[in-house]
């Protein structure tokens, strides 16, 4: 692999460092520190220039915000001006790296979403019904990826492609966070109480962090395609799936990539099973068959949980008229991919607005 140099110049680039703050400002541009920064912008950028030049910039502390739905998770939010700084480092690597990936990994790639995804998977499983043979799909999803990669795998996987030393001193200080740390015990339940571990993980919620979760997956997928020779596997982040016509060479290969994970990436599989791909695939929140496309149970319930949260935000008109279609047009943006016709119908007939009345409410 080719070894880029000179990427630390183009980071603190006047140019780029606003060109990041338009994107770390999109749809936040009215938040308190979004107009702080603003309002000083020139001289904001040309401080994190001065920082990123002299080599003294440091990172701030993260923010711990928790999420209930779909499960209980935690976020962790940076300061607006790392924010722009995490944009500048991202419109400069992602290019580089993304045109190594295979064609077949989606997540956090323009694209190559969701719906990407399980449309290819659909396209193999039409190939397969012209075949005799049973197919059978492995699937494999890893343990606590996010809060499991260890930071010594992430530089090294790194390095691989930069051969900047300055880029590289910027991208360890915010892989091996001096404030904050990330991982968790492979037997985690609670991830609000559990205490942290130093020297593993990467913060949920950034958008560097769903750069280097692909950077490093990459490496098993050009050992599943290059050294295996897989030709129908696809990678979804951390969910992969690879089809085949023989159960037991599909355990062989389970027991590689397993040993793969844990001797090159310090990783583990939560879950590796093999079934039968014609009876439905659960994948990227849908369940695929050749056939037809649904949406996965456990996103249809979400879906109507949030659904049911925004009638009740508009009923005690604590959200607007125009918040709450927006939300609702993107659930049927979604549903208009899918099979589901009584679903739609049963959400179209359940999404009715009302508001309540009160005397101390104006008209």
């Amino acid at each position: 692999m080719k070894t880029q140099k000179n990427l630390y110049e183009q980071i603190y680039d006047y140019e780029t460092l606003y060109n990041a703050y338009l994107e770390a400002r999109k749809n936040k541009r009215y938040r308190d520190e979004v107009l702080v920064f603003t309002a000083n912008l020139e001289e904001e950028l040309i401080n994190l220039q001065n920082h990123l030049i002299h080599q003294s910039y440091e990172v701030g502390r993260y923010k711990e915000v928790i999420v209930r739905i779909p499960k209980k998770r935690i976020i962790l939010i940076l300061p607006f001006r790392d924010r722009v700084m995490q944009w500048a480092i991202y419109s400069v690597l992602r290019p580089l790296f993304e045109r190594t990936y295979i064609t077949d990994t989606y997540g956090c790639i323009k694209g190559r979403g969701d719906l990407a995804a399980a449309r290819r998977i659909q396209y193999w499983l039409r190939q397969f019904d012209n075949d005799p043979r049973t197919p059978y799909v492995l699937m494999m999803d890893i343990r606590k990826y996010f809060f499991r990669i260890p930071h010594d795998v992430i530089i090294r996987v790194l390095r691989k492609k930069i051969a900047d030393e300055r880029m590289m001193w910027l991208l360890e200080l915010i892989v091996r966070s001096r404030t904050t740390p990330f991982g968790l015990p492979v037997d985690a339940f609670d991830v609000e109480n559990t205490p942290r571990i130093w020297g593993i993980g990467i913060p949920v919620g950034s958008l560097f962090s769903q750069l280097v979760a692909n950077i490093v997956l990459n490496e098993l997928d050009q050992y599943v395609k290059r050294s295996l020779r897989i030709k129908h596997y696809i990678r979804y982040m951390d969910n992969s799936l690879i089809f085949g016509y023989d159960k037991s060479e599909l355990h062989r290969i389970k027991a590689q990539i397993e040993r793969f994970l844990h001797e090159e990436l310090g990783l583990e599989f939560s879950n590796a099973s093999i079934h039968k791909a014609n009876t439905g695939i659960e994948f990227a929140g849908f369940r695929i068959w050749s056939d037809k496309l649904h949406i996965r149970k456990s996103t249809t319930l979400q879906m109507k949980r949030r659904l049911k949260r925004v009638r009740a935000l508009y009923t005690e008109r604590r959200i607007t008229l125009e918040k709450a279609i927006s939300i609702f047009q993107s659930y049927r943006g979604m549903l208009s991919h899918c099979d589901n016709k009584s679903l739609v119908e049963k959400v179209h007939e359940d999404f009715v607005l009302t508001k309540s009345w009160s005397e101390d409410w104006p008209e």
